[in-house]
């Protein structure tokens, strides 16, 4: 057995498109969790694995290009190596961006760590004319360099021997160091002052540091001031220090430190990178010619986004046939466990506990929908298509007074659905100026974010069934056009007159999608999903639960109801008397348990799916209940006449449950809220319980569709779909297609849910945003619903009609709104690098 002073752990760094997740999927196998790092919402991928001498665990850092203070995922990777200080650091560089990975590379040197290189995808670097020598640039850089494949697990024992090895080593010996010239007595001279405080010397690389404070990072001088007892010499000699270098060369000692990191990686390049063949046009090249052509490459957009949907909501829509059952099943064993239903009201320790099973269950059963759109999202993402649609999408965005790197934040927003707002408006940190900025806070929370996706499916699988595939890419055309349309107005009116800059995007090499990659992130952000309907939705639905049961019908009502009951159980026993059964059932106790015996039974017959099992229930019934069980299988002439009067006396107890449950939720808090706002809802067809599943969805958006499960009612007990509960209310109450489509307009342009307001709040420190963030999409989603369900009836269309009618006006208003020129923007159009061609 090994000993714990055997193990090890080692950060995996990177920058973005490197293959580093192939890299970490290749070391650590299965054995991985997704946490969080402390205080912020970046995923944090911890693996683990053993080799012969230890356990060694893997930390997969947040895809970064440097590790300076500007955005959160470099301030995330760069505090986690100068606070947990792992053994070793792997850097995964992309072999065929060799210099624009070294750029990286000097910046972890520079922190003195032991590093090893992952030398990956060097299989596309010959296939693009490049051969790397592994070993001279092991002898230049003055670490260990791995060649690797990951997605093929090339190179992985090499790489873990490498990883012990330098992990033995107290700190980086032999390394490269960057001598910056003419910087350096500016760096020598810092570096003396900050070498008299030990407390700063424990916690950082002091050259390191001297380097940062050159450079003006933020992040760094926040270390000064808390390790340095005397922080204000140092910074005065900061200050002057730039001050003289500027002066004497021109340039700020920020530009020249790249300038010379990119001096050294081209040298280095020129020594190790022998070019096989001049003429080899790259196949990602060859298929940009393509996919990013001026003329297809809309086209190819639309068709991902169609096949997306397709696949995922209309194919996998038909796997929850599937899951149902078993969570019926599920249903009712927890039922059973409970305290038995009574005649007319259930307890609470029966009501809450179903409630929330009901809340979870109606969720849970879109899970195989979410396992194959997290799959298809994957791919695109490993294939290297992802960053194209970004390109593509940057050209419109432009139109309408966004930025480029608004794209970001739209795709974490849920372009292809799946993402979520929170992250979305988090990511806005990277637009430089605040007009774009601000605009794509207002308006991520349009795209279909992953909470959004049930509430969609339940509407077109029982308003538009025979069009499913249409009506899904109306739900994802939609919100982006009605996003570019807000931005527009709101970039022309309250966001008018702030500066704009320009975008350079990078363009990653094509790469095919591991399989095992593919389903391993679409498993866990499906079992994302699955605790966040075990943790919100539940908290929600208790609190809904409470606002939708009290303070209760009235004292009127339930004797009223009462009589009835009596009334029913009155002619019940009037029929059975003279029977052997009378004096069995002369209580209302003995008769409750019978038609609770008898529904318990109804349940386990629909449940069994062939005759064996049909036979096996009745066995199990009448060896339990023998007294009551000819009255549940009835054989002669009077054992029938009671269990038609039984099946009257339960049919007239299920409607006076029903309309109690009803006639409460009517009465209670959040009914009286819903019925206060029909006069102004009506207009868009929402009728009380839609609103209340409005307001509910404010504080997670998936609690829509989970109030909607415990407000219709009718059905619940017998284990009935939602869809197939809220279609039969739908007809009696003369609900229609036009209904559903003014619903999901409206549920599009909702304004974001409480956890999205709060980082409204928090990016743009402003409760004024907050609250703008809250009425506008109320106000103007409102509007939109309103209008599209009173001109549609007045019209006489239909909901499929006035789909394909708003969808037009909507496009030809983003179309003439494109065509306003914005004075604040570059018009020389979107700008990208490949990953080839990168300049610091």
């Amino acid at each position: 057995m090994s000993s714990p002073k055997n193990n090890i752990s080692i950060g995996l760094a990177g920058q973005q498109n490197a293959g580093k997740s192939t890299i970490f999927n290749m070391l650590t196998g299965a054995s991985q969790h997704i946490a969080n790092y402390p205080g912020v919402t970046v995923d944090k991928k911890v693996g683990n694995y053993r080799d012969e001498h230890g356990r060694v665990e893997v930390v997969d850092l947040p895809g970064t290009y440097s590790l300076t203070s500007f955005s959160l995922e470099e301030r995330v990777a760069r505090d986690f190596l100068l606070r947990e200080k792992p053994d070793a650091i792997v850097n995964v560089v992309d072999a065929s961006s060799l210099r624009r990975g070294l750029y990286f590379t000097f910046q972890l040197l520079e922190m003195s760590f032991p590093v090893v290189m992952a030398l990956n995808m060097v299989d596309v670097a010959e296939a693009n004319g490049r051969r790397v020598d592994s070993e001279k640039l092991a002898q230049l850089l003055g670490i260990g360099v791995v060649p690797t494949v990951g997605r093929k697990g090339r190179g992985k024992e090499k790489l873990r021997q490498t990883i012990r090895q330098t992990a033995r080593e107290p700190k980086a010996k032999g390394s490269l160091r960057i001598e910056y010239d003419r910087l350096e007595e500016h760096i020598d001279s810092v570096y003396d002052v900050l070498s008299e405080s030990k407390a700063l010397a424990m916690a950082v690389p002091l050259r390191w540091m001297a380097v940062k404070l050159l450079e003006g990072d933020s992040e760094a001088f926040k270390l000064l001031n808390h390790y340095h007892k005397q922080p204000e010499n140092v910074i005065e000699l900061v200050r002057s220090s730039v001050e003289a270098f500027e002066e004497k060369t021109d340039i700020s000692p920020g530009d020249y430190i790249v300038s010379c990191r990119d001096r050294e990686a081209s040298r280095i390049v020129d020594q190790c990178v022998e070019v096989i063949n001049t003429n080899t046009v790259h196949v990602s090249e060859k298929i940009d010619r393509v996919l990013l052509h001026r003329g297809l490459a809309p086209l190819f957009l639309v068709l991902t986004v169609y096949l997306i949907y397709e696949l995922s909501i209309v194919q996998g829509y038909k796997l929850t046939f599937l899951t149902w059952p078993a969570l019926a099943w599920i249903r009712a064993t927890v039922a059973g466990l409970l305290p038995d239903p009574g005649m007319l009201q259930d307890t609470i320790l029966r009501s809450l506990p179903l409630w929330m099973v009901d809340s979870v269950n109606t969720l849970l059963n879109y899970v195989p929908i979410f396992l194959i759109l997290f799959a298809l999202i994957a791919i695109l993402e490993d294939s290297g298509y992802m960053a194209r649609i970004a390109f593509i999408l940057d050209r419109v965005f432009h139109s309408f007074g966004l930025h480029g790197q608004s794209t970001l934040p739209f795709i974490l927003g849920g372009v292809f659905t799946g993402g979520c707002a929170v992250p979305g408006i988090m990511a806005t940190k990277g637009i430089p100026d605040e007009r774009s900025r601000l605009a794509t806070i207002l308006t991520v929370p349009y795209m279909n974010c992953l909470a959004k996706i049930p509430l969609y499916t339940l509407l077109v699988n029982i308003y538009f069934t025979a069009s499913r595939s249409y009506v899904m890419l109306f739900i994802s055309t939609i919100t982006i056009i009605m996003a570019m349309i807000i931005a527009k107005i709101l970039t022309s009116t309250v966001l008018r007159g702030r500066e704009t800059s320009p975008f350079i995007m990078e363009m990653p090499n094509y790469h095919m999608p591991m399989v095992t990659s593919v389903l391993r992130r679409a498993f866990d952000r499906t079992w994302v999903y699955i605790k966040k309907v075990g943790t919100i939705v539940i908290a929600v639905a208790v609190c809904v639960y409470v606002l939708l049961q009290f303070p209760g019908i009235p004292d009127d009502r339930m004797e009223h109801y009462q009589k009835r009951m009596d009334a029913a159980i009155k002619d019940f026993q009037a029929d059975i008397q003279g029977t052997q059964y009378a004096d069995l059932l002369d209580d209302e106790q003995g008769l409750l348990d019978l038609l609770n015996i008898s529904a318990r039974y109804r349940e386990a017959k629909l449940a069994a799916s062939t005759q064996e099992a049909s036979r096996a229930v009745d066995e199990r019934y009448e060896a339990r209940y023998p007294e009551l069980f000819p009255l549940l299988r009835a054989r002669d002439a009077e054992s029938r006449a009671i269990s038609r009067s039984l099946r009257n006396l339960a049919n007239e107890r299920t409607t006076l449950r029903t309309q109690i449950r009803e006639e409460t939720i009517v009465h209670s808090y959040f009914g009286s809220l819903g019925k206060a706002l029909e006069p102004v809802t009506q207009f868009a067809g929402f009728d009380w319980k839609i609103n209340v599943a409005l307001i509910s969805s404010f504080a997670a958006r998936e609690s829509s569709v989970a109030t909607l499960g415990v407000l219709f009612q009718e059905g619940a007990d017998e284990n009935i779909p939602l869809e197939e509960r809220m279609e039969r209310e739908g007809e009696a109450g003369g609900n229609t297609p036009l209904h559903a489509l003014a619903l999901m307009l409206f549920f599009a342009l909702y304004p974001p849910c409480l956890a999205a307001t709060i980082m409204v709040k928090v990016q743009t420190g402003s409760y004024k945003w907050m609250f703008f963030s809250i009425a506008f999409p109320t106000i103007f989603g409102l509007a939109v619903a309103s209008g599209v369900f009173t001109f549609g009836t007045m019209l006489g269309l239909s909901g499929i009609q006035a789909m394909g009618a708003f969808y037009v006006l909507a496009l030809i208003t983003a179309i003439g709104l494109s065509f306003i020129r914005d004075p604040g923007w570059d018009q020389g159009g979107p700008r990208y690098t490949t990953k080839q061609e990168f300049t610091p």
